[in-house]
């Protein structure tokens, strides 16, 4: 079998160091839609560096290294092809806002393994603290097709009930045609999001989007939307991953106000409103 649950979970964490500067910030925010119109104020929070605040969604590509669900399938245990993994789902947990630059050391492990019959599910858990304490703690969920069925634990659900009634705010969205040629720039090369071979091998008609590039682009409509545009609010965001969505795509967002939590959905217009993001919710102060 090629994931190999115990060993993967009994692996010894690993810890690096990353660095990120202004000008990282910067190019995250452009891919994952900033700069539209490029001198409003609101968007120069996002695009100029003497306003810049730093979207939270940020610490998912700190640093440049690969991404969670890259780091996770070089954990001993774990062998399986890239073109049978999707990124599940994403939380993040923020301890204190991130700054613009900074210096931190990264300590990240496989904190659980799940059976679900057709594939496995791995959750890649990343912790960040600089010399003031800890920055934020993100779980990535890895979802390996055809790797299941060894009779380990299926793990708890991670669906939340739908919000009621209707939102109280619905934004659209344009995904450029480029958008996931910039975004990768932050970090991600996996070759799903540009190389059409690859995509079409994985079962994809054309590469993808970043799934943690719509994961950005939501959580900055809700701050914009729904906070004031005050990225220091956000205290924790999650989102699981319920379809893909195409460059050249209209997101349609759905938010819900609650208390100190936003709930959102995420959907691809031109697809007869295809799920894109569900279970989202942006706990915020």
């Amino acid at each position: 079998m090629p994931i190999d649950a115990a060993k993967a979970l009994a692996a010894a964490p690993r810890t690096g160091e990353i660095s990120w500067t202004a000008e990282d910030v910067l190019l995250y925010h452009l891919g994952v839609g900033a700069g539209t119109p490029a001198t409003d104020p609101g968007e120069l929070r996002y695009t100029l560096e003497s306003r810049l605040h730093v979207l939270p969604s940020f610490a998912t590509v700190a640093g440049a290294g690969a991404p969670g669900v890259i780091r996770a399938l070089s954990v001993p245990g774990v062998e399986v092809d890239l073109a049978r993994v999707l990124h599940a789902g994403q939380s993040l947990t923020l301890h204190r806002p991130v700054p613009a630059e900074g210096t931190a050391t990264v300590t990240d492990r496989v904190t659980a393994v799940y059976d679900r019959g057709e594939a496995a599910v791995l959750v890649m858990r990343t912790g960040a603290a600089d010399a003031d304490g800890p920055l934020w703690t993100a779980d990535a969920r890895i979802h390996v097709r055809g790797e299941g069925g060894w009779g380990g634990d299926r793990g708890p659900s991670a669906r939340r009930e739908a919000p009621a009634g209707e939102p109280d705010r619905t934004l659209e969205l344009t995904v450029r045609e480029d958008q996931a040629l910039l975004y990768r720039l932050s970090g991600d090369r996996n070759p799903l999001h540009a190389d059409p071979g690859f995509a079409e091998r994985a079962g994809f008609e054309r590469p993808v989007l970043h799934g943690l590039c719509t994961y950005g682009m939501t959580l900055k409509a809700v701050v914009d939307t729904l906070l004031g545009g005050d990225v220091t609010r956000v205290r924790a965001y999650a989102a699981r991953f319920a379809g893909v969505v195409y460059p050249g795509e209209t997101l349609r967002v759905r938010m819900w106000r609650g208390d100190g939590e936003a709930r959102v959905a995420v959907s691809a217009v031109e697809r007869g409103d295809a799920p894109v993001l569900d279970d989202t919710a942006v706990e915020h102060s």
